[in-house]
């Protein structure tokens, strides 16, 4: 059998009813793919430490991209930092000072980013960011606002496992449902876009699913069968 590598994320993925909920089906299915001798590895929005965590309770592959790709966990002890936290810390602080209602998310504790609320035009956030020559990214992944430092993204962190693991594009499989996983996509030489995909993230993926979060992910497994019994 040819390894094959998953890279999933999480929230709008693997959980259910929008309220962080494991969909425990879809974490047994990846489970088996991990069991039958493939990588399931989580890449999320969330702390890569959660991400982890639930790769070690949940029987995946024990290694977690998280914050959008600034930080990779190899183990309990063992973290890679991509991403600067005080130029993203520097640019909330701006963004607080020019635009009304900018609040931190109450999160899991970040080590290269900073997690806010959706309660601002992202897009006047980033034209005074812009403007001020300040070099970060914003990204929405539908749980909440992220700032990265530039050039941060899920596809660069993953990027730094497959380099590590030496996995080549050809043996990856990214599932996911927001712009947040197109960087994702496009590190995969087979990408699939949940039901609750935006129509912009679907036109990135070479897959699409009818169903949703959870039951999304079981639908793509089955229809991923056939090619990975061949491979």
């Amino acid at each position: 059998m040819r390894k094959r590598t998953f890279a999933v994320d999480i929230d709008g993925t693997i959980t259910e009813n929008g309220d962080g909920m494991i969909h425990l089906d879809a974490l047994k299915a990846l489970r088996h793919m991990t069991e039958i001798g493939h990588n399931v590895i989580f890449v999320t929005g969330r702390s890569s430490v959660e991400g982890f965590m639930l790769s070690v309770f949940g029987g995946t592959t024990n290694i977690a991209v998280g914050e959008n790709g600034g930080c990779i966990t190899f183990d309990t002890d063992n973290h890679l930092l991509l991403g600067n936290i005080q130029v993203c810390k520097d640019a909330f602080e701006i963004l607080q000072g020019t635009i009304k209602n900018v609040t931190q998310k109450h999160v899991f504790p970040r080590m290269t980013e900073v997690v806010l609320e959706r309660t601002f035009d992202i897009d006047v956030a980033r034209g005074i960011l812009s403007e001020r020559g300040i070099d970060v990214a914003i990204s929405d992944s539908q749980y909440a606002y992220h700032i990265n430092s530039s050039g941060i993204d899920k596809g660069t962190g993953f990027a730094k496992v497959m380099q590590r693991l030496g996995i080549s594009h050809d043996d990856v499989i990214a599932i996911g449902d927001s712009a947040t996983d197109i960087p994702l996509f496009h590190m995969a030489k087979t990408s699939v876009a949940l039901g609750n995909a935006s129509e912009q993230v679907k036109s990135e993926a070479t897959i699409t699913v009818s169903a949703g979060a959870g039951a999304g992910v079981l639908e793509a497994l089955d229809k991923l069968a056939p090619k990975l019994s061949e491979m």
